[in-house]
């Protein structure tokens, strides 16, 4: 396991920022990325997309220190500031039985305080945690079981766990999985929200190519290296897009 490092430097003029530069992750002699160079700014969101075995996770898992790699994984805190950043981490929806008694609460106190989840929660906790479900307005989640959530409730209380602590980065593997389309909605406004308030930066990952227009600031199309870095329009309408997906997609990320 490998963390990512630190460093200061003037290559973001002193703003905070992530830096990616010639990832590559190998395993068992087979290339999982190759040369993957990356730049992310602070309250920016960046969305990764692919197809299935592009590399999309295996390069969340690289940042997030699960992988050794060869390259550099950098981040700056602006003036230069340099501390190990937080990384919060959304992984793709989780399967939960149905008839799992423990609660968003049980399951949150017992991440958050390591508070076993056989024990009645304190009240300074239970607010904490309160606090914690506020931020991504599910306040009303705090005592509903974790197996009757819906798609979207679930990946709101993920997401509100993530954010405990504040993160520099927040990472989430297609968010998008087991969400309706209102919900899909909802979260990306969310996020919004998110990095607006907290100014940090955003990497996902996702299939819905319709709300990337609207929401993301920079779209990333990864083949094991990345192939096309710009703006939705640029990606979406660009011929490499239409090679890996061989689709051809309107201006509003909609299959013409």
């Amino acid at each position: 396991m490998r963390p990512v490092s630190i460093h200061g430097g003037d290559s973001c003029h002193n703003a905070c920022c992530l830096q990616v530069k010639g990832l590559s992750v190998t395993a068992e002699n087979e290339p999982l990325l190759q040369d993957v160079d990356l730049h992310i700014h602070c309250g920016q969101i960046v969305a990764v997309i692919g197809p299935n075995g592009a590399g999309k996770s295996t390069l969340f898992r690289a940042i997030l220190g699960q992988l050794p790699y060869t390259g550099e994984i950098r981040f700056e805190r602006a003036g230069g500031k340099r501390t190990r950043p937080l990384v919060g981490y959304v992984p793709q929806s989780p399967a939960f039985d149905p008839g799992d008694p423990v609660s968003v609460l049980d399951l949150f106190a017992a991440a958050i305080g390591s508070w076993p989840v056989f024990l009645p929660v304190p009240k300074a906790l239970r607010r904490r945690v309160l606090d914690c479900l506020e931020r991504v307005h599910g306040g009303e989640l705090i005592d509903k079981r974790v197996g009757m959530l819906s798609g979207g409730e679930l990946q709101r209380v993920l997401l509100a766990m993530a954010l405990e602590p504040l993160p520099h980065i927040l990472i989430l593997d297609e968010p998008m999985s087991g969400v309706d389309i209102e919900g899909e909605r909802q979260l990306m406004d969310m996020l919004d929200e998110i990095r607006s308030t907290f100014d940090l930066s955003i990497l996902l990952s996702t299939h819905d190519f319709a709300t990337l227009g609207q929401y993301a600031d920079k779209v990333v199309l990864l083949k094991k290296t990345i192939l096309k870095v710009g703006t939705a329009r640029q990606v979406l309408s660009s011929p490499e897009f239409q090679s890996v997906f061989h689709l051809t997609l309107g201006s509003d990320g909609e299959v013409q």
